[in-house]
């Protein structure tokens, strides 16, 4: 029988130990069956030699199998799946725009993001794919085990059939660590969502080439890593309980400074403490019911303020993305050969938590963030979410909030900075600098829209759909890597 885990205080089937122990066991074994990272990365090197990919840009005129519709001007495959490239025309208050119409990328299938656990010598391991996406700057990054739509699992493209999908789709004799439908850039998808899961396997597995079992803790080390831990995977592990919660068992004198005590008191306090959640949920759904919003799809053809020119989607100032095609030949994938169009973002963007001590818990800085693809108007984002070049196109040229505190941190002050890949099936080299900066406790000048939250907080809201958008959940792995004593550097690692 499947069992759920909606709680941290849970005990996982037939084991003495409650499943944040488990997990807080395996946050701490940098070590497993990789006993050092030189041996990770040695194994990576190879795959990236039997997993090659020639990606090129080609006008979109030239897309084998898409087709420009002669009245709408909406991009589509010639299969009516997958996905197409539509118009969107949006109304939203209190935001830096206003009202403005863009191309969006419609794709109303649920797909599987998935990860597999299974315990070696004691220690929860999670299986990971070496997989390499056409919009990947580098190639090749670690994904989730599963990570397909259902146009590429039910094999609408006649490819090889997706490893260990069964595992996914028919939970009844495991155990499921998360399962929960989230959204995707609601910016560049409309109403986009996947199904992020977390199953525990008991039985042997065969491991397939392209594939390998790390622990948590060697994983938050790669998360420090610029371009190595891709987007599906970072929401998938975002879904998991707060290590922190479970660590306390197991701490000892791991606990090494005040800022990693008060974010274990951050994940461990206020989470059963029903008037806190039902003020945060009351403030999002008050939120959500005073906004005007509007978002209608419309003919790609209708939308202004872009033109189809040159083989690409574009704005005449270069600004926010542009929309290119490409032709892709790939090696250990289950189709070799294929095109798509993609969206390219103009610039790196920024995404950051703002996080102080208060009272000896961490607090995190969020804001109800309306994009037009949301399925529920707003989601919870980072404190700063934004392409900061981006913002020169807009009337008057205003940064957003809390932009300035973010790029003007003392080092002292970030306790995370990395930069991460985006979706890179759909996105063409989108990267966002991900960043946790700490402020003074006596920091206070909160705008309308923000709010301080605690951990448990948002580690309750994650077992629910449509509460933290995409940037948030990646940020909320990143702030999971920060659950134990600081982490060396990415490159002393390396060398273990």
């Amino acid at each position: 029988m499947t069992t759920y885990f909606p709680t941290a205080g849970l005990r996982g089937r037939d084991h003495g130990d409650t499943v944040p122990l488990q997990i807080a066991r395996s946050v701490l074994a940098t070590s497993g069956l990789f006993p050092d990272f030189g041996r990770f990365h040695q194994w990576l090197t190879d795959q990236k030699r039997h997993a090659s990919m020639e990606v090129r840009v080609v006008p979109l005129d030239e897309l084998a199998g898409w087709h420009t519709h002669p009245v709408t001007g909406n991009i589509a495959h010639e299969s009516g799946r997958f996905y197409s490239v539509e118009g969107l025309d949006v109304r939203i208050e209190q935001t830096f725009a206003g009202s403005w119409q863009q191309p969006i990328l419609n794709q109303p299938e649920v797909g599987i993001l998935g990860i597999l656990v299974k315990e070696f010598d004691g220690v929860l391991h999670f299986l990971m794919q070496a997989k390499v996406e056409p919009g990947n700057h580098n190639g090749l990054q670690l994904s989730p085990t599963v990570q397909a739509t259902r146009s590429n699992f039910t094999r609408v493209h006649r490819g090889a059939r997706v490893p260990y999908l069964d595992y996914f789709r028919d939970t009844s004799r495991h155990q499921v660590l998360a399962d929960v439908r989230q959204s995707e850039q609601g910016s560049w998808f409309h109403r986009k969502r996947n199904r992020n899961m977390v199953v525990r396997v008991e039985e042997d597995i065969e491991l397939r080439d392209g594939f390998c079992w790390l622990t948590l803790g060697q994983l938050h080390r790669l998360l420090a890593a610029d371009d190595l831990v891709n987007m599906d995977a970072r929401t998938v592990l975002s879904c998991l309980p707060f290590a922190a919660t479970g660590l306390s068992g197991v701490y000892g004198s791991t606990v090494a400074s005040p800022f990693t005590s008060c974010l274990v008191r951050s994940c461990e306090l206020e989470a059963a403490e029903p008037h806190t959640m039902n003020a945060l949920l009351g403030w999002i759904t008050e939120v959500r019911s005073g906004l005007d919003s509007h978002a209608e799809r419309i003919p790609l053809r209708d939308v202004e303020g872009w033109r189809r020119a040159d083989g690409r989607i574009a704005r005449p100032d270069g600004a926010f993305f542009t929309v290119v095609g490409v032709q892709v030949s790939a090696v250990g994938r289950e189709v070799r050969t294929w095109s798509q169009p993609m969206i390219q973002p103009c610039d790196e963007g920024v995404c950051a938590f703002l996080v102080k001590k208060a009272d000896g818990v961490l607090q995190v800085l969020v804001q109800a963030k309306a994009e037009p693809g949301f399925v529920d108007v707003v989601e919870l984002a980072p404190t700063v979410q934004c392409t900061p070049s981006n913002h020169d196109a807009l009337p008057g040229g205003e940064r957003p909030p809390y932009l300035t505190e973010v790029l003007d941190a003392r080092p002292e002050q970030i306790r995370f900075d990395a930069v991460h890949s985006e979706e890179g099936g759909r996105f063409f080299h989108a990267r966002n600098r991900y960043l946790v900066v700490e402020v003074a406790e006596d920091f206070d000048a909160v705008r309308p829209g923000y709010r301080w939250v605690t951990l448990a907080q948002l580690s309750a809201l994650l077992r629910h759909s449509h509460y933290l958008n995409v940037e948030a959940r990646s940020l909320v792995a990143c702030l999971h890597t920060l659950s134990v004593r600081p982490r060396p550097a990415f490159e002393s690692a390396a060398e273990d």
